[in-house]
This record gives structure tokens, sequence and C-alpha cells, in this order.
């Protein structure tokens, strides 16, 4: 179905430069270099903040321990003892930690905290458990290293974009069960929460899905994600019977996005659930839409993603 007139005019150029890319095992390597000038980092010390790379010890649940690369981001006048744990997107099969660099910057500046940006392993090389232990182990190094970073541990919020919204959903739920690293806050932004999406039996509404993320690439990315691992939680966040106790959520999704309605029922269920929980669904838009940062709609999410942010941090 063509859904291009429901697309808000200044986003047109992303459905016509970013093709919904038809995914194989053979040309994974084409759609992780595609965006490899994405990845190119900016000037943070211009902007009052300092960005350094620091290497975790992952231990997977496989056995082994795995030198993680991260990126640690330092307002140089940090106002505020709270850190935000960000975990890129990518389907689970491409991104990189350097993908947000820009975002990472403006809200360690702007709200005077530690940021930390996870790069965590890619499927199908690594599929579950390894990328949600990755981001554990980033958690706690996070909670490890809290007092020399001036963090304090029950002020650690976690969030991405895409697959990086359903890992950290994924880490709300593997932090809450196991009890030992507090998350105070989950900050996601069409997460990739649910396997189900688009296949046969849950195709959906026609409307969404047909930019940048379609119903294909959804179910390529979900089999590689998860291998021969049953689809359960928490790696399928969706699947998690018991909502209780999950920290407060900031669910930002878009009206033409396949994710919407996924993202609508887990919104839910925290709610039912009683978890304070902040639903926005912006019209016009479609999955990615913020590759376009000087849109207007792109710097109405950014504003609305720092200030939510900001909100969910601030001191009580």
């Amino acid at each position: 179905m063509n859904t291009k007139h429901l697309l808000h005019p200044e986003l047109h150029p992303i459905a016509e430069a970013v093709p919904a890319f038809k995914f194989t095992r053979d040309n994974l390597d084409q759609f992780r270099n595609a965006r490899l000038s994405s990845a190119a980092l900016g000037d943070a010390e211009a902007s009052g903040v300092t960005r350094e790379e620091v290497v975790i010890n992952s231990t997977a649940a496989r056995g082994g321990t795995h030198k993680m690369s991260c990126l640690l981001y330092r307002p140089k006048n940090k106002s505020s003892n709270s850190a935000y744990l960000h975990i890129h997107g990518g389907g689970y099969v491409g991104g990189r930690k350097e993908y947000a660099d820009s975002m990472n910057t403006l809200i360690a500046r702007k709200l005077g905290i530690t940021v930390l940006a996870v790069g965590y392993r890619l499927a199908p090389e690594h599929p579950v458990p390894t990328p949600l232990d990755d981001c554990y182990s980033a958690l706690a190094w996070l909670h490890d290293q809290a007092e020399q970073l001036g963090i304090e541990s029950c002020r650690v919020a976690i969030g991405g974009e895409s697959a990086g919204g359903g890992l950290a959903a994924a880490l709300a739920i593997r932090a809450r069960d196991a009890g030992k690293y507090p998350v105070c806050h989950q900050h996601l932004t069409y997460p990739m929460l649910d396997h189900r999406t688009g296949t046969p039996e849950h195709f959906g509404d026609p409307l969404v899905g047909e930019f940048v993320w379609t119903r294909e690439s959804n179910q390529f990315g979900w089999s590689c994600y998860l291998g021969s691992h049953p689809a359960q939680a928490p790696y399928v966040p969706a699947m998690v019977a018991d909502m209780k106790g999950l920290p407060s959520a900031w669910i930002f999704t878009v009206s033409l996005d396949l994710f919407r309605d996924e993202n609508i029922a887990y919104a839910q269920r925290l709610l039912a659930a009683g978890i304070d929980t902040e639903l926005v669904v912006m019209p016009g838009a479609c999955h990615g839409f913020q590759l376009l940062p000087n849109t207007s709609l792109g710097k109405r999410y950014v504003e609305a993603h720092i200030k939510a942010l900001g909100r969910a941090l601030k001191p009580v």
C-alpha cells in the first residue's frame, strides 16, 4: 500500500533516499557499511562535553569474557548525579555506538548528566543472549563505577531507539528480575518489542511499515537475533508475563512505524500494572525520521526526548 501521502512533506526525502532494504545474511555488510558516515563523531569538546572510549569486560552467559568498546560522555559543568545508558538501534543486526553521538552529547550538556553508549555485539554472529548480556555488563559497569563517576545508583536510566529500545526494555526486565543493578527509568523510541509483528498471523494495519523498516526486515532481524533461542522474555519484551516492578517509561512512537501498535500495547500493559508511563505518538512520521534532525518533526522529537528524560531524572 502506498502511504507516502500520509507522510509529512519534510520527510519525503527519507522515503526516497532510504529504500526498504532487502535483507539476506549475504548482504548484511552492505547494510552495515551503508551508514558508516552516520557514525562520524562530532566535536564534543566544543559542546562542553568530554567523550572518551572505555573498555568494559562483558561476561556472556555462554562463557568467556569480551572486551566491549563503549563511549562515555561527561559534561564539563556536571550538574546532576544521574546517568543515562544509551543503546543504539539497527534491527539487532546493524548499528554502532557512535550513531547517536550528537544526541548523547546534547543530553550530557543540556541535562548535566553522564551518558554511556554501549557497543554491544550484533546478530546473527552473536544471537541471544549475547547482545543483552553486553548491555547488562554496561549497566553493571555504571553501577560499579558510580562513586568514581559521581553517580547515584538509584538514578540510572536506560534507553534507545528501535532495536536499542527493545534491548533497553529487555534490560529493564532483566535488571528487575536480577535485583542487583537498579534502573529508575526506561526511555524508549519506537522500540522493537515483539517478534510476531509483521508475520501473516500478525500482519497488522496495512498503513504502517512501508518505509525504512518493513515487515520483511522485521522478520529477518528477529530471526537473526533469536537464532535457535525460544521467543521469550526478557529477550522479547512483549512476552513478559508480569510488568509489575518495572521502571517508569517514556515511549515515543510515530503513526507510520511498523512498531506503532506493539508500542501502544506495551504502554497499555505498563499502565495496567501501575507503572508511570508516558506515551507519545507523532503523526506523519515513519521509522528513522530522526535521521533528518533539521526538519520540524526532528527538532520536536529532540526537544521532547530531552525534556522527558530530564523530567524522569529530576530529583524528587
